[in-house]
């Protein structure tokens, strides 16, 4: 299997629950944010530009944890900023966790080795290790040489712990697939769960406006995409890739699929995307104008392509055709490492995490 079966069936008992009580909009995975500051200042991040006014600022476990029952979600990806950099983050993890939530813990993978001994192997817990490229690549887009062989060196060392570990890899307009081919070649040899691929977006802070794509160029860029990395363990459905290559025009945005909580509030209307910010997650849903935005509504929305808006929408079965079904319970079904990963050398009874929550670089570093 592709996903772990405990989390898909707490996922798939989710979302029944909340069709039969007539809910129209309701999150799959809560994007927490402790903290924006970060140790390294990627290229492609939005959020240390976005909140440099408040980069120091950082939420308290319980703020989080009470974000966390409001929101009510069964994925939880802590992210940023650099989350790893949060010194309360083990108790965190251990709290979350207790609650019987799955995390998706987002790192640009520098610190994992130094702090692996406050974390327990689970298989409703994983590393999700940005990496954008082979060495002289990736260390480019963070702007600090030796970040890959550090990131290398902490999937290394998780992996023979006996944890779950997937990378996230940002798809710029300059991305060499061959050389992400290769990286994902190379990401064998640890035992890597899966990989996630989706395209960049070109935040209004980030002045470096020529890495980022059009919709048109999104879509030739995936169908080389899919062509050259279909052999590896990729963990984005093929309904969003679809929609990613040009095959899915008709896909709209769940943008409350994958809320944002970071020191301001709920971030409104997505991840990506800053109107205001919410006291509450009750706020945030009734008192966004969900009208107003997605492609046609809102220039902004009219080249996003990223996962954290239409990977819920392919789950959730917005504009369904009839084999969907049966492409993503083949897909769930097939890939990744048969569900297995590797503890002190040895094979263990391991999967993949569902719908990972990958953005930008920014999500990761």
């Amino acid at each position: 299997m592709r996903f772990p079966l405990g989390m898909t069936t707490k996922l798939s008992k989710y979302i029944a629950g909340k069709r039969m009580r007539g809910v129209e909009k309701f999150p799959l995975v809560m994007m927490l944010e402790p903290l924006h500051a970060c140790n390294l200042t990627c290229t492609g991040c939005g959020r240390i530009r976005e909140y440099k006014e408040t980069i120091k600022d950082q939420i308290t476990v319980e703020q989080c944890l009470k974000a966390v029952d409001e929101c009510g979600s069964p994925i939880v990806s802590i992210c940023g900023g650099e989350p790893m950099i949060y010194r309360p983050l083990a108790q965190l993890v251990t709290e979350i966790l207790n609650r019987g939530k799955h995390i998706y813990l987002c790192t640009n993978g520098m610190f994992i080795k130094k702090r692996l001994n406050e974390f327990k192997p689970s298989s409703s817990f994983f590393f999700n290790v940005h990496l954008d490229g082979m060495e002289a690549t990736h260390d480019l887009c963070v702007e600090r040489k030796g970040v890959f062989r550090q990131a290398i060196d902490g999937i290394r060392a998780a992996k023979d712990a006996g944890f779950m570990v997937c990378t996230n890899t940002t798809i710029y307009k300059q991305t060499d697939l061959n050389e992400i081919a290769e990286l994902f070649e190379y990401l064998k040899e640890f035992g890597v769960d899966g990989h996630t691929i989706a395209p960049s977006y070109s935040y209004a802070a980030v002045q470096v406006k020529e890495i980022f794509m059009s919709r048109q160029e999104i879509h030739e860029k995936f169908r080389q995409a899919t062509q050259i990395l279909e052999k590896y363990a990729l963990m984005t459905s093929p309904i969003y890739l679809d929609y990613l290559k040009g095959e899915r025009e008709d896909m709209q945005c769940t943008a409350w699929g994958n809320p944002t909580y970071n020191p301001r509030g709920w971030k409104s209307p997505c991840y990506l995307i800053t109107d205001g910010h919410h006291a509450t997650f009750k706020d945030f849903i009734e008192k966004t104008n969900w009208e107003k935005y997605g492609r046609g509504r809102d220039p902004r929305c009219e080249h996003c392509m990223v996962h954290v808006g239409y990977e819920p929408s392919a789950v959730l079965g917005a504009n369904r055709k009839l084999r969907d079904t049966w492409r993503l319970l083949k897909w769930q079904l097939s890939g990744g490492n048969n569900g297995r990963g590797r503890a002190n050398g040895k094979e263990t009874d391991k999967c993949s995490p569902l719908l990972p929550a990958q953005t930008d670089s920014s999500e990761a570093t």
